[in-house]
């Protein structure tokens, strides 16, 4: 078990500063976003990733997670928020095949730089799209991409996220049965699980065995407001027990994309707490 930072805080600065100052801050993992302005694999060129590989190797970073949920840079002038579309059920056949397109380059990319994993979501049903409807096209998607996840031998973790298609923990757990693919898991983001009103040891409990990357952050309540480990609700310590109870072995990432106007003192600040809750020097 590692604890890593997200550079999806950092978006105000290129991905080189962003790896350098999660590796200040005290940080020996980190999770690499895959779109605008850091790794889009649109854009991310051969020697983007031998530069990559020297900094992570030269600063000891261990990767935690490719993310890739959400695709910024498709768009122009994307607004500063959550840009799940397209996705892997997008009523437009053209852009949900981008989206996977986007996928399998992020997986050649993971495999290329070492990483064991990446992280995706399944969208929302937009208008006119049932549920039913978008089972039938995430089936399709995600067969599509785990062959590539095959090739690469990259797991691919599902990030629940209230509000999108696939939004609770046992919903996922029976997506995992449904598929029945080892690489396929949980990108657990356990704040959303609280949002959802979930327990946080429930949902580790369920999903153990599965899970490829954790993503923690402090919340207000039942809020979906993503804060500086320490400075909320969560109730870490239960989180710990879980943890030790199925004896968690991949990254815990903090993930602060609402603090990018001073990433760096949440990067030191999340480290400061986490590293004294599991006893990481």
């Amino acid at each position: 078990m590692f604890l890593a930072f997200s550079t999806n805080a950092f978006t105000r600065f290129d991905l080189n500063s962003a790896l350098h100052a999660i590796a200040d801050a005290g940080f020996r993992g980190v999770e690499i976003l895959v779109d605008h302005p850091h790794a889009d694999p649109h854009r991310f060129s051969g020697t983007d990733v031998v530069s990559l590989r020297q900094v992570l190797q030269s600063r000891g970073l261990r990767v935690s997670n490719l993310n890739a949920n959400c695709m910024f840079g498709y768009w122009k002038d994307a607004p500063p928020e959550p840009y799940f579309e397209p996705s892997l059920i997008s009523p437009n056949e053209k852009m949900r095949q981008d989206r996977i397109e986007l996928i399998r380059r992020t997986l050649r990319l993971a495999h290329e730089i070492g990483a064991p994993n990446i992280s995706i979501t399944s969208g929302r049903c937009l208008e006119s799209i049932s549920p039913r409807q978008a089972a039938d096209r995430l089936t399709e998607s995600l067969g599509l991409i785990l062959e590539e996840a095959d090739r690469q031998k990259v797991d691919i973790g599902i990030e629940l996220e209230p509000g999108l298609y696939l939004e609770f923990v046992h919903e996922l757990r029976d997506w995992i049965g449904r598929i029945n693919h080892p690489r396929l898991g949980a990108n657990l983001d356990i704040g959303h699980a609280v949002v959802n009103g979930e327990r946080v040891d429930e949902s580790i409990w369920t999903l153990a065995g599965r899970i490829w990357n954790l993503h923690v952050e402090d919340l207000p309540g039942r809020k979906h407001y993503h804060m500086i480990p320490g400075e909320g609700n969560f109730d870490w310590q239960q989180l710990k027990n879980a943890l030790g109870r199925i004896g968690y072995q991949r990254g815990i990432t903090v993930e602060l994309y609402t603090m990018t106007q001073d990433p760096h003192s949440a990067a030191r600040k999340s480290w400061s707490f986490l590293s004294r809750l599991f006893n990481q020097g």
